[in-house]
């Protein structure tokens, strides 16, 4: 690869990192405007409220940006960047499609990305404990105990599939990918895509930041930028886990004239489970913290184990 064509490839990846996850935001604003009744969102800018996103983006932009006194002001202000920048670098092992498809092809692509992703709780740790605000502190320690939870689950759900391709690369994994394995692959699916929406926290698994608990939990003295940062990190999360489960689970870019519309494929899937993620938030109420972690320790893991246990047998067999 020349130095030209890996600069292209990762500008590439950047506009997709920049553009895609406030796609995924518009498209919450709407479908929760639909399911909720929310008029707000479907003014802004005349026609079915194209301008909402526009018009919050110069709202956070107006904000002031503040610092509080007794901060630790470098980690405060580190803290965002920690947070989004995982995400980025998870999205260039992602293959998008067939081929050359991908921003870079690593043999031990499952590994790299569940690795950068799990740097993201340190983000969240960060700014909890440089805000000097006990809600803040209690809200970034109760991120990492629900991020450390719900890691061993989505790492054996992955690693069921890592064993049934006989390989840690995501490309490799695509390329022994059948269609059978959907259905046999169902339960570390549902697994790995609960797991992940509790690594980003979001609804029903979103009590470190419910304002009815503990205000916004690490971010509370967050304003402006830094705090659209972390809205965008959540984003770009979606973006991630989504894209990660239609690879492990769905096949990626497998489908109907795949040679040609692979790409289209793999979008339209990670967009379907992106609206499942907005379906979940207007749908379920949040859980309380012991139900959160309960729901880990006694039903996610004995269920990724049985998928783990399941893949064993049927390599087995079929060997």
């Amino acid at each position: 690869m020349t130095t030209l064509e890996a600069l292209l490839r990762c500008l590439a990846v950047l506009a997709v990192f920049l553009t895609v996850p406030l796609v995924i935001g518009q498209t919450e604003h709407k479908a929760m405007a639909h399911m909720q009744g929310r008029l707000g969102p479907m003014y802004a800018g005349g026609f079915h409220g194209w301008a909402q996103l526009v018009a919050d983006g110069v709202k956070f932009a107006q904000k002031e940006d503040i610092v509080p006194a007794g901060a630790d002001r470098r980690i405060f202000q580190l803290a965002p960047a920690v947070a989004l920048l995982p995400y980025l670098l998870a999205l260039l092992a992602i293959p998008l499609g067939p081929g050359d498809l991908v921003g870079q092809a690593i043999d031990a692509g499952l590994f790299f990305v569940l690795a950068v992703m799990g740097i993201g709780v340190l983000g969240s740790l960060m700014a909890g404990w440089a805000s000097a605000n006990k809600f803040s502190l209690l809200g970034g320690i109760r991120t990492a105990a629900q991020l450390m939870a719900y890691e061993l689950p989505m790492l054996l759900a992955a690693a069921s599939v890592a064993m049934a391709a006989g390989t840690v690369s995501l490309t490799g994994i695509l390329g022994a990918f059948h269609w059978w394995w959907v259905p046999w692959q169902l339960v570390g699916g549902f697994v790995f895509f609960t797991s992940g929406l509790a690594e980003l926290q979001r609804p029903p698994f979103d009590m470190p930041v419910a304002d009815s608990e503990i205000i916004f939990g690490a971010y509370t003295e967050y304003t402006g930028l830094r705090f659209a940062l972390f809205l965008l990190s959540e984003y770009a999360g979606i973006l991630v886990i989504c894209a990660l489960t239609s690879v492990l689970f769905l096949g990626g870019w497998h489908g109907p004239m795949a040679h040609s519309l692979g790409w289209l494929w793999m979008l339209l899937k990670t967009f379907a489970l992106a609206f499942v993620v907005i379906w979940l938030r207007v749908t379920y109420p949040r859980l309380r913290e012991d139900q959160l972690m309960r729901f880990a320790w006694t039903v996610l893991i004995p269920l990724s184990l049985a998928q783990l246990a399941l893949t064993g047998i049927v390599k087995v067999v079929i060997s």
